[in-house]
């Protein structure tokens, strides 16, 4: 029976480049690779057949030769799929992303991550901490220093992997590792476990660790503690600890970015003829003039008063929002007071007074009386140089 061409096989052109035939084979592989399709013989037809080609048109001298003569010129230079730098080097490189270290053992994996969410004030967010905390982390067995036996005896090494922690299973012409089923990876067995962690070889224990909170931190800022993470395999490192900033909520400032906010009262005669109050920063306190005629709502700035950020030199401002405060509980002389001072304020200067009062009634004297669209229809018939 005649073999397919390898190029047809891989869905290639023959001007593919190295790269474009490495990836058609990898997806091919990874659709058709036995452990895959274990109930499919086509498909370990498909993925022999794939490798084959794969084999050939990875390797620049095979390939030439293929090019030149066919199926002919590379019939029995194959020699397996083992030695030199030919297809074991190419197939440790592809499936590395299949089964997760190709075929030789992986060294020790470093420890997890781990994450602290820690909640600090806003006052120590703007102006930099320092904190402790206490964590929980696997540290190793005092009884058995790590190792999982009962103090007086030793693991011993599996006999299935002969300490490998890892096997090699047959699948046709190529061998794949696989995690040692007996001691599951460990590559030694415990006959009696240590009773003070039950085999594991690690406790939970607490430790306390001191966190430095720089200026200028925010919501969802990390602070990375190198090696307090997770514990690694023997012989590897631990991970890291990532303290992750979470900054409660504050009774007088609200904050944005390096921006702070406030609102503060302001009574209507301050506001009406102006003067200078006192508001509070983070740092202390600080004078804010007030103009006359200020209206609640109207927003002041303090220069360099918000928060300095953690990336630069450069700080923030304050932003503070005046709200004009009604009088309330007012006594009858007070109220007599001020139904005196509204009459003054009524006439024909009005309008000097209440300048957006007068405005806004207008607009809605004009809406309900319809004297816009009047006055819009008079525009209209007016004759502009361009109509006559």
């Amino acid at each position: 029976m005649s073999k397919r061409d390898y190029y047809e096989i891989l869905s290639v052109a023959k001007t593919a480049s190295e790269a474009e035939i490495k990836k058609a084979y990898r997806k091919l592989a990874m659709k058709f690779h036995p452990d895959r399709n274990p109930d499919d013989p086509d498909a370990d037809h498909k993925f022999k057949e794939a490798t084959e080609a794969y084999e050939v048109l990875s390797d620049a001298k095979k390939r030439a030769a293929y090019d030149q003569f066919g199926h002919a010129g590379v019939d029995g230079s194959q020699g397996g799929f083992s030695g030199g730098g030919g297809f074991g080097d190419a197939f440790g490189d592809i499936f590395g992303d299949i089964f997760g270290g190709g075929f030789g053992r992986r060294g020790p994996q470093a420890g997890d991550d781990m994450q602290y969410d820690l909640e600090i004030s806003l006052e120590d967010a703007v102006n930099g901490a320092e904190v402790d905390i206490r964590i929980p982390r696997q540290e190793d067995c005092d009884a058995c220093h790590g190792s999982g036996a009962e103090p007086g005896t030793s693991a011993q090494t599996c006999p299935t992997c002969g300490g490998e922690g890892q096997v090699r299973i047959q699948q046709g012409f190529f061998s794949v590792a696989r995690t040692c089923p007996t001691c599951h990876g460990r590559g030694k067995i415990i006959k009696s476990p240590c009773k003070k962690c039950n085999g594991r070889g690690t406790v939970t224990k607490h430790k306390t660790l001191s966190v430095k909170i720089p200026a200028g931190v925010d919501n969802g800022d990390r602070i990375r503690l190198q090696g307090e993470g997770g514990m690694g395999e023997p012989g590897a490192p631990r991970g890291n600890l990532y303290v992750r900033m979470r900054v409660k909520s504050h009774p007088i400032f609200e904050r944005d970015g390096d921006t702070l906010f406030c609102e503060f009262p302001v009574s209507f005669v301050t506001a009406t003829l102006g003067g200078e109050i006192e508001v509070p920063t983070l740092n202390g306190k600080a004078r804010l003039k007030i103009p006359a005629g200020t209206q609640s709502g109207q927003r002041f700035k303090l220069s360099g008063k918000g928060v300095k950020s953690v990336r630069s030199s450069r700080v923030g401002d304050l932003i503070c929002q005046v709200n004009i405060e009604t009088p309330v509980n007012l006594t009858n002389e007070q109220k007599d007071l001020l139904k005196a001072f509204d009459e003054s304020l009524q006439g024909k200067q009005a309008h000097h007074h209440s300048p957006k009062s007068h405005s806004f009634f207008d607009t809605v004297k004009a809406f309900f009386t319809g004297e816009d669209d009047k006055a819009d229809d008079k525009s209209k018939d007016k004759k502009e140089p361009w109509n006559s």
